[in-house]
C-alpha cells in the first residue's frame, strides 16, 4: 500500500464522508461532523459573542447539518454547506432568545479566575480576547458574519457569498465596512484584526 492511498484511507475526503453519511453510516457521520466541528463552533463563538449562546447555537447547527445532509447535493462544497446552515442557526438562534451576546456571569467569573493567576502577558491575551469579543457584538450582524466567515473561518469572497447568498461585491463591501468599524471600536490594538485576508490576492483563501 502506497503512502498515498493510506493517506486517503486514513484522510478520506468529505465527498466520499458524505456520500457514506447519507447511506446511513453512523460512524462516518460522527466522522464528518468531527472534522468541521472546531470551525463550527468559532463562527458561532464569534457571531454570538459569548460561550453560552455560541454552545446552543452550535448544537442547533450540527442537528441542522444532521437533519439536512440528505438533501445536500453537492452542488456546493460541504464545507461550505456547512458554514452556511452553521451561520443561519446560530443568527436564528439569536433571533429567538432575543439575548444582545452579553458576557455571562460565569464566563465572565471563569476569565477572572484565569487572570488572577496569569503572566502579564497572557492577562494581555486574555484582555484583548475580551476586547475583540465585545467588539465584535457591538458590530452589526450584517457587517459581522461576514468579517467572521473572512477572518475567523478563512472563507473567500464567493464562499462568503454563498453562505450569506450575497454578491461577491457585497461581501468584500462588508468586510471592509465591518473592519473600519471594529478599527473604531478597538482602537490600536484591532490592526491586526482589519488587515487579516488582506494579503492574498482578491477572492483568495488566505494561507
Amino acid at each position: 500500500m502506497t503512502d498515498d492511498t493510506r493517506g486517503r484511507q486514513d484522510h478520506p475526503p468529505d465527498e466520499e464522508l458524505v456520500d457514506r453519511a447519507q447511506r446511513g453510516d453512523r460512524a462516518t457521520l460522527d466522522q464528518l461532523l468531527g472534522r468541521h466541528y472546531d470551525r463550527v463552533f468559532a463562527v458561532c463563538r464569534r457571531l454570538a459573542g459569548n460561550d453560552a449562546d455560541a454552545g446552543d447555537a452550535c448544537q442547533e447547527a450540527l442537528l441542522s447539518i444532521v437533519r439536512g445532509l440528505g438533501r445536500f447535493d453537492g452542488r456546493a462544497s460541504f464545507r461550505t454547506w456547512s458554514y452556511r446552515v452553521a451561520t443561519n442557526a446560530c443568527l436564528d438562534e439569536l433571533r429567538r432568545s432575543g439575548r444582545r451576546s452579553q458576557l455571562s456571569l460565569d464566563a465572565t467569573d471563569r476569565t477572572d479566575g484565569a487572570v488572577h493567576g496569569e503572566s502579564p502577558d497572557e492577562t494581555d491575551r486574555v484582555a484583548d480576547r475580551m476586547e475583540l469579543d465585545a467588539a465584535l457584538r457591538a458590530l452589526p450582524v450584517e457587517f459581522r458574519a461576514p468579517v467572521v466567515l473572512r477572518d475567523v473561518v478563512g472563507m473567500d469572497y464567493a464562499e462568503i457569498g454563498e453562505v450569506l447568498n450575497l454578491p461577491p461585491g457585497t461581501v468584500r463591501s462588508r468586510i471592509a465596512r465591518g473592519r473600519r468599524q471594529l478599527a473604531d471600536l478597538v482602537g490600536a490594538g484591532a490592526g491586526n484584526v482589519s488587515d487579516q485576508g488582506n494579503q492574498p490576492g482578491s477572492g483568495e483563501r488566505p494561507s
